[in-house]
């Protein structure tokens, strides 16, 4: 009864709820008691007086900023460069511009357009401006750039390139630098006042920079064409420059715009793009997320001085607008925008100490919640370990933990009924795997099985070859019947539990196995101790049926192999039989081969002498180089059979010391003939019949010659060998043409061989053209330079594949085959290897065709 009782038990997930909810609740008490009211305020007062100081700051310094531009054009406007009619009276005032120029940093370019068209501009080699003359000389501080006009009104360019003592370097003609000042904006609009006016932003025609421009008209008296109109060029990114110094902090955006919102200058990152160099003066779009929002805030406010908050950019901004009083031009405004942690860094200071306070009441919470956590957390880390060993594949670790926490009890049941099942199903996954035969894999398979289920005793019957019986594969512990009739493979589960029930005594019980294609391949019979087969739940019975399933399928996936296994052996024994059957002078060599050579290995593993001590072969090894042996002659497949059985020197697919005895009848009869006819012309008789018995014996004794030679059972030796080109140089008179009755490759062999006139005198035994075969695309690659010899042969190859001619074939010194049959002869063994490796073998029969094609020199 003790063991039943269980201690109280909390759980784990309110335990840990509860305490994360009060330290938060304190938490959020404290901090948000503390600091909400006085950051709302302190972020609008704050925001509010920043703002409209730096919109008055940024006024004033506008003011000065604009103000030494204007006063040097009221000055310039009195000089006598405005009625300079040439460039030479023009260059005498260049130092007086040159001055203006560096007179302030804001001031990129001075210069003066003329009533006529004339142009006349100085400006600073820096800043980005410097990028559009790459090809600048070096020290060049200063370019002047003129247009002058004729009478016609073409104009010419002229470049000056000047170094800081004002020094010219070099002059260029630039052919792409023509404009008319007087259609250009600033020109327009000094032209028609006597005052300083300020242009709209624009693109500077020759540097792409966008800027804006104060002119002023000459103010001595009016040229006959027209006035001339000074102008100084401002860049925006000179006055983003001097507004950089205005911000109150790092963060903040100022920009100078006009009712269309265009820029005339901005702080901040990628503000304006620039766009394409253009001679017009068209207005830039501002790219500033932060501007752009206090614009849009502003066009929606009654008030325009009105304080607004916004979020862009990730963060949140405070801005607003101001107009601007400094400059001529009416709608100019200035649009300020702060982003809010850098204004309100003072409060933020605040908000760090109540964070600080915070953090200390968090710390507190912490340490309850530490002293807690070790109690809680004790049994957690006792499993974090236990689990740590499944991870690492340790699946017989028990897992096992003493908690009050109910939920870490059963996360320690679970994980180890889980780990039960692993070792299980990985039990079973390695008897499936380890099996290398049937034999084997079967006995694994029920030994675990078995074993999971707390047994000893156990069967497994495999379906015949018939489908008609049970036959038993393998048992353990148990004597059932060898074989179980009266199934079929086509009974349904049921039916064959019914008839292994009635076959086998005892309470067995049954998992049948079938394969993928749920064909009835045999049945698992376990046998419960004292018939305790209730003992099972139903999830071990499902786990025994999916266990079944699987051997089921390695079962099959064995079979398979071992079939297919069995099919590739008896294949190649077909070939072997079929090599031996094509010569079967040889005895049956292509099957003694095999038993002799597994003779030698048994020999040579079971030698204790060297070099065969440590010899020694595994199972894969000897498959390997049984399949070798089998394969070794397999090249002969495609040796031409008049090669590998010729008997003679002449035989091809037909012996061919026939066709000489015709000539040698040929040459016997014309002696006859002669005779006769010698004695027709009144000759003597006696001597006559001499002459031709001579001859014919001559004849009988050349033709014994020649066929002891055809034989090929005697060493000839050169005597022999030059008696036999002596017979070959008698001839003898064909009458009848020897293109008559040709095959078409007879034809093609002969096409480049004239034809002989009739009657055609020929060499008894001759060694002709059309005796020769060349190899062609036939050339097999076993030469050592051969680029497709990637098999390593080293052969010699003759000069053509096949030299039938009766000379060539008579004279061969010892045996029957020529040079060329001979090659024929051994290529079975590099057609060997040629076969072989082009079969896709798998790694551990990858030695085969090495095996098979080396075995005339070692085994």
């Amino acid at each position: 009864m003790r063991r039943n009782r269980q201690s109280a038990q909390v759980s784990l997930a309110f335990l840990i709820a509860s305490a994360i909810t009060l330290g938060m609740l304190v938490l959020t008490i404290v901090l948000v008691g503390q600091s909400f009211r006085g950051m709302e305020n302190a972020k609008i007062t704050a925001a509010s007086a920043t703002a409209r100081q730096l919109a008055v700051s940024v006024d004033d310094r506008i003011r000065a900023i604009t103000g030494p531009p204007s006063t040097a054009l009221a000055v310039l406007s009195h000089d006598p460069l405005a009625i300079a009619d040439t460039l030479q009276q023009r260059l005498v005032r260049l130092p007086v511009v040159a001055d203006i120029l560096d007179s302030s940093d804001i001031v990129s370019a001075v210069y003066a357009g003329y009533a006529n068209g004339d142009f006349f501009l100085l400006r600073k080699m820096r800043s980005s401006g410097a990028t559009q003359f790459p090809d600048a000389p070096t020290n060049a501080q200063y370019l002047l750039q003129s247009i002058t006009r004729a009478a016609d009104g073409k104009s010419q360019s002229m470049w000056h390139f000047y170094d800081a003592g004002r020094t010219l370097l070099e002059r260029r003609t630039p052919s792409d630098y023509h404009f008319d000042p007087r259609d250009r904006g600033w020109y327009e609009l000094a032209d028609a006042s006597s005052n300083t006016k300020l242009t709209a932003p624009y693109v500077f025609f020759t540097t792409g920079e966008t800027g804006l421009t104060l002119s002023r008209r000459q103010a001595i008296a009016k040229g006959m064409d027209g006035n001339t109109v000074f102008g100084i060029d401002v860049t925006v990114t000179d006055l983003s420059t001097q507004l950089a110094e205005l911000r109150q902090t790092p963060g903040t955006r100022i920009a100078i715009v006009n009712a269309e919102g265009s820029p005339l200058a901005h702080t901040g990152p990628d503000a304006t793009h620039n766009g394409a160099i253009s001679d017009s003066a068209e207005p830039q779009e501002l790219y500033d997320d932060a501007i752009t929002a206090v614009l849009d805030h502003d066009s929606s406010q009654v008030s325009p001085e009105q304080v607004n908050s916004f979020t862009t950019e990730n963060r949140d901004w405070y801005g607003m607008t101001e107009p601007l009083e400094s400059l001529d031009r009416e709608n100019l405004k200035i649009a300020v925008a702060i982003p809010a942690d850098e204004l309100l860094a003072d409060v933020w200071a605040a908000l760090t100490r109540q964070t600080a306070l915070a953090s200390a009441i968090a710390l507190l919470l912490l340490v309850i919640g530490w002293f807690l956590g070790r109690r809680v957390g004790r049994p957690l880390e006792l499993l974090t370990r236990q689990v740590g060993a499944l991870s690492r594949f340790r699946f017989d670790t028990p897992i096992s933990v003493n908690s009050h926490i109910r939920e870490a009890r059963q996360l320690s049941v679970a994980l180890d009924d889980m780990a039960s099942t692993i070792r299980s199903f990985q039990s079973i996954a390695t008897a499936l795997n380890r099996g290398q035969d049937l034999d084997s894999l079967l006995q694994d398979i029920l030994a675990q099985i078995v074993h999971i289920l707390g047994q000893t005793r156990g069967a497994i019957y495999l379906m015949s070859r018939q489908n008609s019986e049970l036959s038993l594969a393998v048992d353990r512990g148990i004597h059932p019947p060898k074989t179980i009739f009266g199934i079929n493979a086509s009974d349904d589960d049921n039916e064959v539990i019914q008839a292994l029930r009635h076959a086998l005594s005892g309470h067995p019980v049954f998992a049948i196995l079938r394969n993928r294609r749920k064909q009835l391949i045999g049945a698992l019979i376990i046998e419960m101790e004292h018939g305790d087969h209730t003992r099972l739940s139903n999830d071990l019975i499902v786990f025994v049926d999916e266990i079944a399933g699987s051997a089921a399928v390695a079962i099959e996936t064995r079979e398979l192999i071992e079939s297919q296994q069995a099919l590739l052996e008896g294949i190649i024994r077909l070939v072997a039989n079929a090599i031996d059957a094509k010569s079967p002078y040889t005895g049956g060599h292509c099957d003694r081969v095999p038993k002799l050579a597994q003779m030698m290995v048994d020999e040579a593993i079971q030698s204790p002498a060297e070099p065969f001590a440590n010899f020694t072969m595994n199972d894969d090894e000897r498959y390997e180089f049984h399949l070798a042996a089998w394969l070794h002659d397999c090249g002969k497949i495609t040796s031409p059979e008049h090669v590998v059985d010729k008997a003679v020197k002449l035989e091809t697919i037909y012996n061919r010391i026939h066709e000489i005895r015709t000539r040698f009848e040929v040459l016997h009869r014309d002696a006859e003939i002669r005779c006769l006819k010698r004695q027709l012309a009144g000759e003597s008789s006696q001597q006559s019949e001499t002459d031709r018995d001579l001859e014919q014996e001559e004849l009988q004794k050349a033709f014994r010659a020649v066929a002891n030679a055809n034989t090929g059972g005697e060493f000839m030796s050169e005597n022999d060998i030059e008696h036999i080109r002596q017979i070959g140089q008698r001839t003898w008179v064909r009458h009848f043409s020897d293109r008559l009755g040709l095959s078409g490759d007879e034809k093609q062999v002969l096409t480049d061989t004239p034809e002989q006139a009739l009657p055609a005198t020929e060499p008894l035994l001759a060694d002709k053209p059309s005796h020769l075969r060349s190899w062609g695309e036939h050339k097999p690659p076993v030469t050592k330079d051969d680029p497709r010899n990637r098999w390593g042969f080293d052969m010699t190859l003759p000069e053509h594949a096949v030299n039938q001619g009766e000379l060539h074939n008579l004279t061969v010194a010892k045996g029957t085959l020529t040079p060329e049959e001979r090659f024929r002869i051994n290529d079975h063994i590099v057609q060997t290897i040629c076969m072989l490796d082009a079969l896709p073998l798998p790694d551990r029969l990858a030695n085969v065709p090495h095996l098979a094609g080396t075995h005339h020199e070692r085994m």
